[in-house]
């Protein structure tokens, strides 16, 4: 009978055994998965998070270019109208300039003008 008792013990250790082993490796499977879902998870929102902030920047990007737009047609524009007013105001003031030096010009020469009667050392 004691024998038959050993063996009833070692057969069920062994069994209980067996048992332990099969809830580890069934544990370990079911962890590896809800740690491989939570990582799938972690993708999908920093995924999800890196197009809306790609957007979001595209947006900006495309107001600031028409910002720049805008303000450099401005400029130029302010430029060109300053252009214009100095040529107008350039061109005015070298007319004026222009006539002053004529009048002067002209006065001169009729003051200048050599008399019509001879002098006595041009005999």
């Amino acid at each position: 009978m004691k024998i038959t008792s050993l063996i009833i013990t070692l057969t069920t250790a062994t069994a209980l055994v067996a048992l332990a082993q099969e809830g580890t490796v069934e544990e370990v499977k079911h962890g590896a998965k809800k740690a491989g879902q939570t990582v799938k998870n972690g993708l999908e929102t920093a995924g999800e998070k890196t197009k809306e902030t790609a957007e979001t920047v595209g947006e900006k990007t495309k107001e600031t270019a028409k910002t720049v737009g805008r303000k450099t047609k401005e400029t130029a524009q302010a430029v060109g109208q300053k252009t214009k007013e100095t040529a107008k105001t350039v061109h005015r003031k070298s007319k004026r300039a222009l006539n002053k030096v004529k009048a002067e010009t002209s006065g001169q020469q009729s003051t200048n003008q050599a008399p019509n009667t001879p002098s006595p050392t041009d005999r």
